[in-house]
């Protein structure tokens, strides 16, 4: 039987939620990045006995708090999701099961048996965002899959989704009235790309 990608894609409101990053190392920073250019709202908490001059110039482009200590399952207190990037394996391994006896979502960073969730390439345009996974199995082709759609999605892509969404709002009828009226005017967006390939 073929193998299939069985994860749930979800959109987070990071500046709703309060993240934890245990780790201060090249990884913590990494991860870091990735939410603060995705999120750049996101409230973020820190949690190491060291930081990198990096990280620390990173954490004041956001709202994010960097506490110089060793990680305690007090630091979970009000957490709803934990990013672990520690390169001691028995620490990484506390704070996932610390996590999921609070149910509390949990990613230890390059290993996949103790994550709740992955963290995937990811493509912004304005409002659009295209997230990509390979079931955590190859980072370099999200990497590879993200280059590609940064350069097909057109940059003006936004201006439509915007202009669509004000046409939205003067379409008379039903909920089923209004998708099957914007069904049709966008089907033609698809069948142009595939007539110009």
């Amino acid at each position: 039987m073929e193998e299939r990608n069985n994860l749930y894609p979800i959109f987070l409101k990071l500046s709703n939620l309060k993240v934890l990053i245990v780790g201060g190392g090249n990884v913590a920073e990494e991860k870091l990045s990735f939410i603060l250019k995705s999120s750049p709202d996101a409230c973020v908490t820190m949690v190491s006995p060291m930081f990198r001059d990096a990280t620390i110039s990173l954490a004041k482009q956001g709202n994010v708090k960097l506490i110089k200590s060793r990680y305690s399952k007090r630091f979970l207190k009000g957490k709803h999701m934990v990013i672990v990037t520690t390169d001691i394996p028995t620490v990484n391994v506390k704070v996932y099961k610390h996590c999921r006896k609070r149910s509390i979502l949990v990613n230890v960073a390059d290993n996949p048996p103790y994550c709740d969730f992955y963290m995937g390439g990811i493509v912004t345009k304005g409002n659009v965002k295209v997230a990509i996974s390979t079931n955590g199995k190859s980072p370099t082709t999200a990497k590879r899959l993200r280059q590609f759609f940064e350069d097909v999605i057109p940059e003006n892509v936004d201006d439509l989704v915007k202009n669509l969404n004000e046409y939205r709002k003067t379409i008379k009828g039903d909920f089923q009235e209004k998708v099957e009226t914007l069904n049709e005017f966008t089907k033609g967006l698809i069948e142009k790309k595939v007539q110009n390939d």
